[in-house]
């Protein structure tokens, strides 16, 4: 157990995570949420995260509340709604604040709340407004960037390893629902979509995966995104033809994001692109085939599971970047995965099956 002596405040001091925006980020948050939990086990400990993609942390047990900034007042000054957020977290009384989204629009309000101790990215172009402020080391995975903010307050981490929770009541409403649509086969999760579409893979050619996991392998697949996903997952469930009619199933309109952590918990394997979705299924330990194009596996890649990542070897990069690379060769030393921008059209159907056949390797294929 770390020490729990805290020179900088009090010993039991209230403090405030700020990680909104997206559910992948969310979900790398865990591991640090743990060890700050562990280093402050009496503090009050609340998490900033915008409505939506926070419930991927309703089950977590090292916060106290998870905490939405209320809706800005009606006004013509742009800054009226930094006010009144700043205004907001003073009456909340932190005495320690970490922010872990790289952006100024994030910190300003930390600081205007008078928060004593702020801990964040000096690439938030803030660095005057935080108490210390640490440098993102390039290509680093995201986890270790925010455990890095914790390594700067001189709290020890442990091994980072990934985790996540579902409660009772939530576990049994997606197990009734797995009983009736897939008894006893091997199931898969599919997550095809993304924001960006540079990240998407051609439908055509998830839908050629899809059909051969059910008539090759035997499993039953699942699909649950955001309502814009359905046209998407009808498209391939279409193009997987009969073998896709029975056994690919859509529970978008059944589960909301909490739902869909512990639908993620119970697959046997999780296939995607790089989206949020992966994330939640590597903290439950489920093991992930993730397809990558243009962002960086080695700071993107799901963390603490077993993994397979796709990716082209073929790379592209700016001048600015091989320059930057031929003189200091440290930045990229040891990385797993070459990096640049690639091309997400150039991973083959082949190489996906094989990726998913190592996967789910000592699975025997299911009878109906």
């Amino acid at each position: 157990m770390p020490d729990t002596q805290n020179p900088d405040g009090p010993a039991q001091p209230r403090i405030l995570v700020v990680r909104t925006r997206y559910v992948g980020d969310t979900v790398l948050a865990i591991p640090f949420l743990r060890n700050l939990r562990w280093h402050f086990p009496a503090a009050r400990i609340d998490v900033l995260v915008e409505k939506g993609a926070g419930s991927v942390l309703a089950d977590c047990p090292s916060i106290d509340e998870l905490i939405v900034a209320p809706a800005a007042p009606r006004s013509r000054s742009p800054f009226a709604g930094l006010r009144a957020n700043a205004a907001w977290l003073r009456a909340r009384r932190y005495d320690r604040a970490y922010v872990l989204k790289r952006s100024v629009s994030s910190l300003l309000p930390v600081w205007l709340a008078g928060i004593p101790h702020r801990v964040g990215f000096a690439e938030q172009g803030g660095g005057l407004l935080l108490s210390r402020a640490v440098r993102i080391r390039e290509h680093r995975h995201e986890v270790e960037v925010f455990l890095d903010l914790l390594r700067a307050d001189s709290i020890p981490v442990d091994d980072g390893h990934n985790e996540n929770w579902v409660a009772d009541e939530v576990g049994r409403k997606v197990d009734a629902i797995l009983r009736d649509r897939s008894p006893g086969r091997a199931r898969v999760f599919v997550a095809p979509r993304s924001t960006a579409v540079e990240k998407e893979w051609p439908v055509e050619r998830m839908a050629r995966v899809v059909a051969w996991l059910v008539v090759n392998r035997g499993c039953d697949i699942f699909f649950c995104g955001a309502p814009r996903d359905m046209k998407m997952h009808e498209r391939i469930a279409e193009l997987a033809g009969h073998a896709g009619s029975r056994r690919v199933h859509d529970l978008t309109k059944d589960l909301d994001l909490r739902h869909t952590g512990a639908l993620l918990s119970r697959m046997d394997l999780c296939l995607g692109i790089d989206t949020g979705l992966l994330h939640v299924a590597a903290s439950h330990g489920v093991p992930v085939v993730a397809l990558f194009g243009p962002t960086d596996p080695n700071q993107w890649c799901p963390w603490g599971t077993e993994l397979e990542v796709l990716r082209s070897s073929r790379t592209k990069k700016p001048l600015s970047q091989w320059i930057h690379e031929a003189l200091f060769p440290a930045t990229v030393a040891g990385l797993r995965w070459p990096t640049g921008i690639a091309d997400i059209h150039d991973i083959d159907v082949d190489d996906v099956i094989a990726a998913i056949e190592r996967r789910l390797a000592g699975r025997s294929r299911a009878a109906g």
